[in-house]
């Protein structure tokens, strides 16, 4: 598979969470419905995005392996087809987007987990493995970092302005449409692609989350979420006797090389795939080698 559908048709599904509404899609055979019992269930695929983006960038992983793997995506709250409430409603922080994650889990008595994260993804999805390891089998990390940021880039940093930053993000939508051009570098996105990733943040309510997880990142140790990171980089090495996969576009300018060589310092064990010429949006720019990349590792790595 060289190159994704644009499109991404699997019914959506919603949990109740703290009042609000989290969408997912849940695609594929479920471990119970596996006919050959003597053999282990093959691993449900826990897809888990960043900002700003939505469970629409895993459309290729259900379209490779959803046939013979469940494959579960989700809109955390305020994005894709989840409930989008105001900052009074729902805090945005990285404790509570983990702490949805988990009670979604927990929901769907998920078990043979391989988590995919990318972006805020890593971190989100990181807090409910350390939360709920019993339930995991592996780890498979594309482009993110779960750990105090040890550099902001000056492009995320400028939409941190006070009210010139949210007026950007939410009143035209600056961080979402930049995007779609600086997270790729080998590939130009085609225009369906990024229409649909910018289909759910079409207005300025519809857009709360993506300026809440840029105020999110801490930029000084008083920051709320920065002893969050600092207990999930704490607990890594707990998580080094899971299979781990490390996919690496190494042109990404946010996380970048150095966020790779800090997950590899703590699991050695880890399979890592650099792609040279990738950006951040990795499965889009390299959809060949990164899904080829997780086929491989699910075939070689999970047992």
């Amino acid at each position: 598979m060289s190159e994704l559908s644009d499109q991404f048709d699997a019914p959506v599904k919603r949990f109740e969470v703290g009042g609000h509404a989290m969408a997912y899609r849940d695609v594929g055979p479920t471990a119970a419905g596996q006919s050959d019992v003597t053999e282990a269930p093959r691993p449900t695929i826990l897809c888990v995005h960043g900002n700003p983006t939505w469970s629409y960038y895993y459309r290729g992983v259900a379209q490779r392996f959803g046939a013979d793997h469940r494959v579960i995506a989700v809109d955390h709250i305020g994005c894709g087809h989840s409930d989008k409430p105001s900052q009074s409603e729902f805090a945005y922080t990285l404790a509570n987007h983990q702490s949805n994650l988990v009670a979604l889990i927990e929901h769907l008595d998920l078990s043979d987990v391989v988590l995919l994260a990318h972006d805020w993804g890593g971190a989100i999805g990181l807090g409910a493995v350390v939360r709920c390891k019993p339930r995991f089998r592996g780890i498979m990390l594309l482009n993110t970092a779960a750990f105090p940021p040890p550099y902001v880039p000056w492009r995320i940093a400028a939409c941190r302005i006070p009210v010139l930053g949210t007026l950007g993000v939410r009143g035209v939508n600056l961080f979402a449409r930049a995007a779609i051009t600086m997270a790729m570098s080998r590939n130009r996105m085609r225009p369906a692609v990024a229409e649909n990733l910018l289909k759910p943040y079409d207005s300025w309510t519809n857009r709360v989350a993506i300026d809440a997880f840029v105020r999110d990142i801490p930029f000084s140790k008083a920051a709320p979420t920065y002893q969050t990171l600092v207990d999930l980089e704490n607990a890594l090495p707990s998580l080094a006797d899971l299979s781990s996969l490390l996919v690496w576009g190494m042109k990404d300018w946010c996380f970048r090389p150095e966020c790779l060589r800090r997950f590899q310092s703590v699991w050695p064990s880890a399979t890592s795939v650099e792609i040279d010429d990738a950006g951040h949006y990795v499965i889009e720019d390299a959809p060949a080698e990164t899904l080829d990349a997780i086929g491989q590792f699910l075939k070689d790595r999970i047992r």
